[in-house]
């Protein structure tokens, strides 16, 4: 038996004609007919709706009196007053089919953890005990006027601790003032796209390309310009043929979303050279630029930046777990004034709570740690799932040769549709994403694409290959 919160009931309306206790019986009824009152739930008393309504206990009883008499609810002395148990339960109602999972829209910040998931760490090996020490310290530590309002721009501390990683391992040089702590990289997009852009403005996106980047665009009003990928990077010749003025360009030149390919040094050069002579801006969202296994890291395109043009973004989803909902924009000196403009009328701050506990976690070297653990366990998780998938499924596909990121392109052979198998994977119980449904046209070579970030052997990675085989 669950308790029913009186906060489930619609408000009382003073200036109805109906009196207090017809409305307290019709609001009961109605929510039982509902079904969000269900049979053997406990009503509030009458003491504590009396208290909470500011009614005379006699309104209160006369209605619970009706509704008694009825048959709706039962009182049962000191169990409290119930709805009751032989009232049939409301019958469900129609709902419309479910769409085909073959041509349904797939979902970039799904909730659940399925084997193959995009956009998921290692979440099994997160320290999971050095970051409750650290939560309780913060708890304890915590002062009234922590409790206050956060600041829209991020707590100071972590503005200080992100500049000083990104000058050491990313070669970002900033200071705490010029980043600016977000939500996630939708909320990063839309300061971008509401500080520096207007509707009908057009902006370079690469093709194929991270989908929600062209759904943000889209409600902002600006205009995507697709431009064409290859193995060195974003295509710029392309895009200098097709949109010369843009005012814009939104790339992930470390592993590029989705194909993993690195911008090469010509093209970064010509891309600078671009938005310097176009007065155009470029943000530079590096979301797993760290997780490179050939060689070391590559420094971001905003350290060859000298006229201060790039934008850079960067989350921690990848690198800790993504329910932080936390992630930074840098942006060049000359706009801190108007990102601060922005953030004081759009942002809502993100917790100062947790943000105190991921200071805490860099501060205390935990996080340069975990990184480096990580980089390794991600190369050897990369090659036991490669192997693991090779040994059952390499007569029907082929895995893409990549030099970093977080997932797996599998090339399919015979021409095979990309989104329809995708969806068979899922209503399987294995997550895939289709290549194509990052293409602006929805089309191009199948392939599919699985993360490997929690797969945790060879073996494992052979069982779920073979669950694959199944509907191939």
């Amino acid at each position: 038996m669950t308790a029913a919160p009186s906060a489930s009931l619609p408000p009382l309306d003073p200036a109805a004609a109906e009196p207090y206790y017809r409305q307290i019986y019709d609001r009961v009824r109605g929510a039982i007919a509902s079904g969000a009152l269900k049979p053997g739930d406990r009503l509030p008393s009458a003491r504590a709706l009396m208290k909470e309504l500011g009614l005379a206990r006699g309104t209160i009883e006369a209605a619970y009196a009706l509704l008694t008499a009825e048959g709706y609810i039962q009182a049962r002395g000191q169990a409290g007053t119930v709805v009751s148990p032989e009232l049939k339960p409301r019958a469900p109602q129609p709902v419309a089919p479910p769409p085909d999972p073959a041509t349904a829209e797939p979902s970039f910040r799904p909730d659940t953890t399925l084997p193959f998931q995009m956009g998921l760490p290692a979440l099994d090996v997160f320290p999971r005990k050095i970051w409750a020490r650290l939560g309780a310290r913060c708890i304890r530590a915590m002062q009234p006027a922590d409790m206050a309002h956060p600041s829209v721009h991020g707590l100071q501390a972590l503005r200080a601790e992100i500049a000083a990683y990104l000058h050491l391992s990313r070669g970002v040089d900033c200071s705490p003032s010029q980043v600016f702590v977000t939500t996630g990289y939708r909320h990063t997009l839309q300061l971008v796209g509401q500080a520096l852009f207007k509707a009908g403005d057009r902006v370079w996106l690469e093709n194929p390309g991270y989908p929600p980047t062209r759904e943000v665009l889209q409600h902002l009003g600006v205009v995507a310009a697709p431009v064409p990928v290859d193995a060195d990077g974003l295509v710029v010749d392309d895009g200098l043929r097709t949109a010369p003025r843009a005012r814009g360009a939104i790339v992930t030149p470390a592993h590029q979303a989705p194909l993993c390919v690195s911008l090469s040094l010509p093209r970064r050069l010509a891309l600078l050279d671009w938005a310097s002579r176009n007065k155009a801006w470029i943000v530079e969202d590096d979301y797993d630029g760290e997780f490179r296994y050939v060689s070391r890291p590559l420094p971001a395109l905003q350290s060859l930046d000298r006229h201060g043009r790039v934008l850079y973004a960067g989350t921690f989803s990848k690198l800790l777990f993504p329910s932080l909902r936390l992630a930074y924009l840098v942006v060049p000196p000359a706009l801190v004034p108007r990102f601060e403009q922005i953030g004081q009328a759009f942002a809502g701050g993100s917790p100062q709570l947790t943000q105190a506990i991921v200071t805490a976690f860099i501060t205390e070297g935990h996080f340069a740690r975990h990184i480096q653990r990580m980089r390794r366990l991600y190369a050897e998780r990369r090659a036991a799932t490669v192997a693991g998938l090779e040994s059952v499924l390499g007569r029907h596909l082929r895995i893409d040769p990549q030099p970093g990121g977080m997932h797996l392109i599998l090339r399919l052979q015979h021409r095979r549709s990309d989104r329809k198998l995708a969806a068979r994977l899922r209503e399987a119980g294995l997550f895939a994403e289709a290549l194509t449904d990052w293409s602006f046209e929805r089309d191009g070579p199948s392939a599919l694409m699985l993360a490997f970030t929690n797969v945790d052997s060879r073996r494992s990675a052979e069982g779920l290959a073979k669950r694959m085989l199944e509907l191939l």
